[in-house]
């Protein structure tokens, strides 16, 4: 019996509003900052495959395939970094839709 009352409290909060706005909210978020990080992740290995441009020095005898590859490093931090304070607000707001169904 107590599955079938938790089923239904699933069922109630999936179609909420708030949790659709939720939904929303972190899709607008995550599909972009994704789609960032796999274009600049891969633009690494592409370019010195295919192209000569990152093999020029920039700075001594350091190539930009070496500057890329460690701006790779710090993107990876900044996007943790702004997803960890984003999800502190998708926590918020998730506690506020358990809050609202009581469980």
């Amino acid at each position: 019996m107590k599955e079938q009352s938790r089923s239904n409290a699933y069922t109630e909060i999936v179609q909420s509003d708030s949790f659709r706005r939720l939904m929303a909210m972190k899709k607008r978020f995550i599909l972009p900052l994704s789609i960032f990080f796999l274009v600049f992740y891969f633009v690494l290995p592409v370019m010195t495959a295919f192209s000569d441009t990152l093999n020029q020095r920039a700075i001594g005898s350091i190539t930009w395939a070496w500057l890329f590859a460690f701006a790779q490093f710090i993107m990876t931090w900044v996007l943790c970094s702004l997803y960890s304070r984003k999800a502190v607000q998708f926590d918020e707001i998730a506690e506020q839709i358990k809050a609202e169904s009581k469980i």
